[in-house]
Formats: structure tokens, C-alpha cells, sequence
């Protein structure tokens, strides 16, 4: 099993919206992946409350079956389209990736 995990830190405004609105937009956005994409096990977008100097503002932590399935979902149109609107509402992404 292969665990894949973002964390971004959000523009105070992007696209509009606020952070917080944008971190539920992306909620929505990446959780809509869940059973669309093969080789996706699982999908938790999380926003965080605490609101420290060292949080992150959205986790995305996904599960695939091995790393092919995360190389395939990193390529999947429906991922791809998201990036725009993430990457525009980002001031800061840190991820890891693990098999497990």
C-alpha cells in the first residue's frame, strides 16, 4: 500500500474566496476523486482548526495500492484539472509519499 500525503498552506485570497473557502472547495474537489479513479483506495481531506504558525491549512491523505496507481492518479485527467485551482489558491505544498 502506498500512502500519499499533501499539505498546503493557502493564500489569504485567491480565485475570489477567501482561504476557508477555498479549503473546503478543494475538500470538495479532491474527495469527488474517491471511486473514480482505479487504483485509489481511499481519500480524507482534512482543514485544519488549530490555526498555528506551523499548520498547514488543508491535508489530503490518500491510499493507493502501489506506486503505479499513484503515478496513474498524479496523470488522471480529473486530477490534472484540479491543479489549476489548487496551485492558484497555494502559497506553500509539502508532501510525502511512503509505501507501507
Amino acid at each position: 500500500m502506498v500512502k500519499h500525503i499533501v499539505m498546503w498552506r493557502l493564500r489569504d485570497e485567491a480565485h475570489g474566496n477567501s482561504a476557508e473557502v477555498n479549503a473546503c472547495i478543494i475538500r470538495e474537489k479532491l474527495e469527488a476523486l474517491g471511486g473514480g479513479i482505479p487504483g485509489l483506495v481511499s481519500i480524507e481531506v482534512g482543514i485544519d482548526f488549530s490555526r498555528t504558525d506551523s499548520s498547514a491549512d488543508v491535508v489530503l491523505f490518500s491510499e493507493f495500492i502501489d506506486q503505479a496507481a499513484l503515478e496513474a492518479y498524479q496523470r488522471h485527467p480529473e486530477h490534472v484539472a484540479l491543479k489549476p485551482f489548487i496551485g492558484g489558491a497555494t502559497s506553500e505544498r509539502r508532501l510525502v509519499d511512503y509505501e507501507r
